[in-house]
């Protein structure tokens, strides 16, 4: 079997592009992709080179980690039948492409995946390209509920990821929590939460933090703003060293925490939010593409301050 794929040969050097896939076992699932997202985290680190040295990467690769279609064929194994539709968090189906060996380490950008029952979940048709977004969901819905954590009362960055911290710290139970973001194009479409510059937030007194923008150096900045014993958590993915003056952190006994990716249990938790109507994923997908159009779409969902989340429409 072949099917199409996004395929990242190097930094900034993207196409569609056509790569076998490996042959099906007995628990495993061929899924027809319907959507699949462009994550503006790892992925625009794989398409900028900056991504640190990590387990599995390289080049050429498929990228992608956010995938939802319907399974198109099941193994007797698998759980599933034709017809379900389902999240697929990636997968490590590619053989050779035109450009020889790809690299699978997300894979989840292509119009047909192969992919281990296990690893996927069942949604409701009715997502739609929301689906996608499961994953991104199940990270924010990981750190604010992970492990020793406490509901955030200040967020910052109102990207898709902190709009959905702040929604999910709602759907908790949570009071609705202070968000920051530097970008007025970023400072709209908040639900039930209020959100500003932080220049414009005086308050020194904060009990958790949680930072979704990922931005370099701003340990500092956070840790002068919380309370004695306060937290701060680390919700981004960051290139650099993380480092802070240890004083301020002292004279508070700061707790610092990194949230980690999410769990098959985040899934299913975040999977519950959304059918009991506790979550919405509503109006977070603001861009879409065909993914014919690919190197425009990932240029776009890296640059542009008004793309929260785009997708790519493998439909077509």
């Amino acid at each position: 079997m072949q099917t199409d794929a996004i395929i990242l040969s190097a930094p900034r050097q993207l196409s569609l592009g056509r790569v076998g896939l490996k042959a099906p076992g007995p628990g495993d699932l061929v899924v027809r992709v319907a959507h699949s997202g462009i994550s503006t985290g790892t992925e625009r680190l794989f398409w900028s080179g900056e991504m640190p040295p990590f387990p599995g990467m390289g080049y050429p690769l498929v990228p992608g980690y956010e995938a939802a279609g319907e399974v198109i064929d099941a193994g007797p194994a698998s759980g599933f039948s034709a017809g379900d539709h389902v999240f697929v968090p990636g997968a490590n189906c590619f053989e050779d492409s035109e450009q020889g060996p790809v690299y699978g380490l997300f894979g989840g950008a292509a119009q047909t995946l192969v992919t281990d029952a296990a690893r996927v979940i069942r949604i409701d048709p009715g997502m739609g390209a929301e689906g996608a977004l499961l994953a991104l969901a199940a990270t924010a819905r990981h750190a604010v509920a992970g492990t020793h954590s406490g509901l955030p009362d200040l967020i910052v960055g109102h990207g898709v990821l902190g709009r959905l911290v702040a929604r999910i710290t709602l759907a908790l139970g949570g009071p609705a929590p202070q968000v920051w973001d530097t970008s007025p194009a970023r400072r709209t479409g908040a639900q039930g939460y209020p959100v500003c510059h932080p220049e414009d937030d005086p308050r020194r007194d904060y009990r958790c933090i949680l930072d979704a923008s990922g931005a370099d150096g701003i340990l500092d900045q956070l840790i002068g703003r919380i309370a004695r014993g306060g937290e701060v958590v680390l919700a981004g993915f960051y290139t650099g060293r993380i480092d802070f003056g240890f004083v301020p952190a002292f004279m508070r006994e700061a707790r610092l925490r990194i949230a980690a990716e999410w769990t098959p249990q985040d899934l299913v938790a975040t999977r519950a939010l959304i059918e009991t109507g506790a979550l919405s994923l509503a109006g977070l997908i603001t861009h879409r593409a065909d993914p014919a159009d690919a190197p425009r779409a990932y240029e776009q969902a890296f640059s542009d301050a008004d793309c929260l989340k785009m997708i790519l429409d493998w439909k077509g």
